[in-house]
């Protein structure tokens, strides 16, 4: 069995270099820097680069910040950060072609964060973002925006 990726503190990483939509690459080729993982941002900050990401196309790399978002939570706005990455990795999939899996995941993610619709957390409009994933993932509209 051949040896696995390890980080500093011994986990398993998978060292190898990824596309801008995350897929792995062989080793050796360049790919696409990383979102580093583990870090803390404030809600603001964590919105900002997560948009930023998606704006160049990058819904793997979002994910991974909301993911960070997501496991520094605790409460109940864990699932916010929860289905926002979610709805990440269901863009992620859209754009890999994968188009049950991306319907899957934005319906996963649209649930989860529906609940937030009313209080409009951190400005995001919580409502229109479930209305649209939600056409997308029944194919009534794109599942990426166009631009």
């Amino acid at each position: 069995m051949p040896d696995r990726d390890r980080d500093a503190e011994g986990r398993a990483r998978n060292a190898r270099p990824r596309d801008g939509l995350g897929r792995p690459l062989p080793y050796g080729s360049p790919g696409v820097q990383r979102q580093p993982e583990g870090v803390v941002r404030t809600p603001e900050e964590t919105i900002a680069e997560a948009q930023r990401l998606l704006d160049d196309g990058k819904p793997f790399h979002a994910h991974e910040v909301f993911e960070d978002a997501w496991k520094s939570a605790d409460g109940p706005e864990r699932a916010l950060w929860k289905g926002l990455a979610q709805l990440a990795v269901g863009l992620t999939h859209a754009a890999r072609g994968n188009s049950r899996g991306a319907a899957a995941l934005l319906a996963r993610g649209a649930d989860a964060i529906e609940p937030f619709a009313a209080d409009a957390p951190y400005g995001i409009d919580v409502a229109a973002l479930v209305a649209w994933t939600r056409a997308g993932a029944n194919g009534r509209a794109p599942l990426l925006p166009c631009g």
